[in-house]
């Protein structure tokens, strides 16, 4: 008995000694409520909508599984662009020629997933060898104002032969076929009217 009198004793002590204590006593007890208002305003909707300062490659998993973007609207998007890369859709990347037959240029059809013939060698002594205009690995585009970009070898080279005007014009591209045909080429759209203007002068 006397223990439970003394026990309910300190406890009652404990409880009045909190009630009277001076506020400046309870300011741990404030700053602790503070931390679980800023956990309440963190998920509040302003919050949610925040923009963060963050590089992408800081960004956090509580970050993408909340949707919050680490980008800044201010930060410039930087695309890498391929060391080899040639545009496709500057004229300035073509080339022309107005040659006669037998013209000495020995064509090559490119891989399977392009498509297309390709300048593989000039003959020493011929026709476009003493031109000097064409380069080994250009792209054949096109033959007079008819596009053979993408065609297989015996029709892109059947409108050279089946061409009965006394030179015929070839327009080629001075890249590879992945730079022409790849991701980074040259719009159809682009391409046929390029071709339909002209191309450029031979």
């Amino acid at each position: 008995m006397t223990r439970t009198i003394a026990t309910f004793l300190i406890t009652v002590g404990c409880v009045e000694g909190f009630a009277f204590l001076p506020s400046k006593t309870r300011t741990s007890t404030q700053l602790e409520m503070g931390i679980f208002d800023g956990v309440k305003d963190a998920f509040s909707a302003p919050a949610l909508e925040r923009t963060s300062s963050l590089d992408g490659d800081r960004e956090t998993p509580i970050d993408r599984w909340m949707g919050w973007s680490v980008t800044s609207e201010n930060q410039d998007t930087q695309v890498a662009v391929p060391v080899d890369f040639v545009d496709a859709m500057d004229a300035a990347n073509y080339v022309a020629v107005q040659l006669p037959k037998p013209m000495g240029i020995v064509f090559e059809e490119n891989d399977e997933e392009y498509g297309g013939i390709f300048v593989e060698s000039l003959k020493e002594g011929g026709v476009a060898a003493e031109n000097g205009v064409l380069q080994i690995g250009d792209q054949l585009i096109a033959v007079g104002s008819e596009k053979v970009s993408g065609m297989n070898f015996d029709d892109a080279l059947g409108k050279i032969i089946e061409s009965e005007a006394e030179t015929t014009k070839l327009l080629l591209f001075r890249g590879n076929a992945k730079q022409f045909y790849g991701p980074t080429g040259a719009s159809q759209e682009w391409l046929n009217e390029f071709i339909e203007a002209g191309g450029v002068s031979a």
